[in-house]
């Protein structure tokens, strides 16, 4: 591949159209509690996440999946609200709640009616102020979580090839180990572990409230400050430094495990979120594998006929994250030929860069998929943090539009030869094992 030269994106501005949906009344409480406020008034109802700064880069050795394990631990009750109240209390009024655990961040959300919405911040502060944390609380979702880590990864062949890669592409920072945690960590995790983590992670300065729908935003604040004013503040979470070593060389590794065919997952090691090179690499995604006529897709799938699938994951992260691709190879498919197969793809993409077709078409699907997300209260209050957590300022979502439309040529090509480059990647080959059975 080519060296990359240095194309920088010009300065964006916010969409028009977009601003003007998002009136948002910002407010931040004594307990260092931020509030995010967002009328829609177009139906009853209203969306509430609850934002946590943590997630697995914030576990050390020892204690990893325990963000993961503390989002199970939150629906078991509190002190007013007791064990199955919550969801029982939520669900009688129409209402449903969920939660998830990323590498970066943990996320609670409810949707509910809006007159329900006194009722959904007095569940909310109640376990953020007072969760009940006990040993056989612990014991129960402990099991639960075991059990969810031996589907999902232990028996999984993408799980196993995906937490192989994550130990090749990184070598000091926690992103090395899967959100969910690794089996003897998650065995050994303590009541009083989750005491200490509940104290400083989960307390009101380490937390972000994004309350959208049909709302009167004043009013909404008086009842937040009601209901978590008194939460006290919890320490300073330390700080995670990034002392990722700079990559030399490619990795390597070779899992053997019962399958019906061969398989590869290969991470590049790409930029954080809050890069320009992030946009760019969307843009590539979409032209490389959205859709059965993408690049790779048609290429690998149907006219070489190397592989039965193909899949390109880049997920947005706070610190530099992982271009992933994972191919399902046919039974009879040699994987060093694949291997080619795709690094003269990439090569050709980091040469010759993408046609003006491709370019327009990824996007507009990046925009109507970006617009689509905000079509909802639930999207909106999804977006405005996950925005705000990665970008550091949820007003970004709104330059999105702008940031693809600016997107060029030469800046899908710079980007190519410079992530795809041979030095930056980790490759996990799968060779099928004879069952144990």
């Amino acid at each position: 591949m080519r060296k990359a030269s240095q194309v920088t994106a010009p300065a964006r501005a916010a969409d028009p159209a977009l601003e003007s949906l998002f009136d948002v009344h910002e407010a931040t409480l004594p307990n260092g509690l931020q509030v995010r406020l967002l009328a829609n008034h177009q139906a009853p109802v209203v969306s509430l996440y609850t934002f946590f700064q943590v997630g697995s880069r914030n576990e050390r050795p020892g204690i990893t999946g325990i963000s993961h394990l503390f989002e199970h631990m939150m629906f078991n009750g509190a002190k007013k609200y007791g064990p199955k109240m919550f969801d029982k209390t939520l669900e009688s009024s129409g209402g449903r709640s969920n939660a998830y655990t990323s590498n970066d961040m943990t996320v609670y959300y409810d949707d509910f009616a809006a007159d329900s919405l006194e009722t959904v911040l007095d569940l909310e502060s109640d376990r953020m102020r007072s969760l009940r944390i006990s040993q056989d609380t612990l014991t129960s979702e402990r099991e639960v979580v075991k059990e969810e880590r031996r589907v999902r990864v232990d028996n999984d062949i993408a799980g196993i090839m995906d937490e192989e890669l994550g130990t090749l592409v990184y070598k000091a920072h926690a992103y090395r180990w899967p959100v969910i945690g690794w089996m003897a960590d998650i065995e050994n995790i303590t009541r009083e572990d989750c005491q200490e983590y509940f104290r400083t992670y989960y307390a009101p300065n380490n937390a972000v409230l994004y309350i959208v729908g049909d709302i009167d935003p004043k009013k909404t604040l008086a009842l937040v400050r009601k209901y978590y004013g008194n939460i006290p503040r919890g320490p300073a979470p330390a700080k995670v430094l990034n002392a990722e070593p700079e990559q030399k060389g490619e990795r390597r590794a070779l899992v053997r495990h019962p399958a019906q065919s061969p398989a590869l997952m290969l991470g590049f090691r790409g930029p954080s979120a809050r890069e320009d090179d992030t946009f760019t690499l969307d843009v590539a995604q979409y032209v490389l594998t959205k859709g059965e006529g993408s690049r790779l897709v048609r290429s690998l799938v149907y006219e070489q006929k190397l592989c039965v699938s193909i899949m390109l994951d880049w997920s947005w992260r706070i610190d530099p994250g992982t271009i992933l691709f994972y191919l399902e190879l046919k039974p009879d498919s040699d994987p060093q030929k694949v291997e080619a197969a795709l690094y003269a793809e990439l090569e050709k993409l980091a040469r010759d860069g993408i046609t003006d077709r491709e370019l327009q078409k990824a996007q507009n699907n990046l925009r109507a998929d970006h617009m689509r997300e905000l079509a909802t209260n639930n999207g909106r209050a999804h977006a405005l943090g996950h925005y705000e957590a990665l970008l550091g300022d949820w007003r970004r979502l709104l330059t999105l539009p702008n940031a693809y439309s600016s997107i060029t040529n030469d800046m899908v090509k710079a980007a190519a030869a410079k992530y795809f480059a041979p030095e930056r990647r980790s490759v996990v080959t799968l060779l099928p094992a004879p069952s144990e059975a």
